[in-house]
């Protein structure tokens, strides 16, 4: 059923993923560039992998134990992002010149945080139906 509250989380970590690494910043290079995901290839695919994931995971609704293994994947790949993201961070920070973080490097957080709630709320729609197959 896509009119369940799972489909709003993934709506948002989808959007959150797929739309906003275009308008925030991940950080600023040196000579004062602001550096999108889209200028790094293999950040831009994992943001992108991530949207698509989430998108996928809204249309597995009738078999939800594959659409919780997605959104758990979904959510070890926003941290393999985020990761990245404090590795990368903690080398901007030894720089000679004074670099500065952007707001996009908290993207992946947030979308852990909406696939996570979205995962609470498929386990809880399964759990139901279980109980109800036992009254049965």
């Amino acid at each position: 059923m896509l009119q369940r509250i799972q489909t709003i989380y993934l709506l948002i970590a989808a959007g959150i993923s797929g739309g906003l690494v275009f308008a925030l910043e991940l950080w600023y290079a040196e000579d004062g560039t602001k550096v999108f995901a889209g200028h790094i290839p293999y950040v831009f695919a994992a943001f992108m992998t991530s949207a698509l994931l989430s998108l996928v995971s809204i249309f597995r609704y009738k078999n939800r134990k594959s659409q919780f293994m997605l959104g758990r994947l979904n959510i070890i790949l926003n941290f393999f992002l985020l990761g990245f993201f404090v590795y990368r961070s903690l080398n901007l920070s030894g720089e000679t010149a004074v670099s500065e973080k952007g707001i996009g490097m908290l993207l992946p957080i947030v979308s852990i945080v909406f696939l996570a709630l979205a995962n609470k709320a498929i386990k809880k729609d399964e759990d139901l139906v279980k109980s109800v197959d036992r009254l049965r």
